[in-house]
Parts: structure tokens; sequence; C-alpha cells
């Protein structure tokens, strides 16, 4: 089993910076690939960034160059670093992790993971 906790969520001001963390716990190795979707209220759940087991990085394009993933594997944690936050960005983040499924694994689909947190707020008031 896998166990995620996400942490750092609140409430910032739009052009502001908010810093989330996922810690794994269980049978979660450093060659899984751990990403980050975000719901907000009436929307389905969307595809933020992950980065797999080589430090590779991949972006939405509404985020790219104002959020960056990163991890640090001694402590089995992901994080994202939130820049330039826009209202549009409220919802709530949710991390995600799972053993990599080959090439034809597509990681931009909430279904491809199997194991999830339970999800933090992030507010951006305009």
């Amino acid at each position: 089993q896998v166990q995620l906790v996400e942490s750092g969520g609140g409430l910032v001001q739009a052009g502001g910076s908010l810093r989330l963390s996922c810690a794994a716990s269980g049978r979660i190795f450093n060659n899984d690939w751990m990403g980050w979707f975000r719901q907000a209220p009436g929307k389905e759940r969307e595809f933020v960034a992950v980065i797999n087991w080589s430090g590779i990085t991949y972006y939405a394009d509404s985020v790219k160059g104002r959020f960056t993933i990163s991890r640090e594997y001694a402590k089995k944690t992901v994080y994202l670093q939130m820049d330039s936050l826009k209202a549009e960005d409220t919802a709530v983040y949710y991390c995600a992790a799972d053993h990599y499924q080959g090439s034809n694994w597509n990681f931009a689909m909430p279904g491809e993971y199997a194991y999830w947190g339970q999800g933090t707020q992030v507010t951006v008031s305009s």
C-alpha cells in the first residue's frame, strides 16, 4: 500500500506564491512517477505536473513557466512550487503516484494513477 499526504495549501492573493508538499509512505519507490492534479468546483480533475524517476518533468500548458515540480528522493516527497498565482488556479490540489506503466501510459490522465492523497485547498483571491 501507498499513502500520500499533501500539505501547504491556503489562501493567497493573485500574483503570490505557495508551495505544496506531498509525503509518500509505504510501497513507493524512487522509480515511481509522482504528480499533481487539481479539481475546481464543478469541473473535472485535471493534470498539473508530473516528475519521473530521473527528474524529467511535464507540465500542463496552463501552469508552464509558473509552477515547478520537484522531488526529494530521501524523504519520498514531491513538491509543487506555485508562483504568479491566478484566480483560475483556485482548486483542490491532489498528489498522485504510480509505478511506470510503459510507453503507452498516459501520465496526464487521472484514471491512470492508483494512489492519491486526500487533497489540499488552494484559494487565490483576485
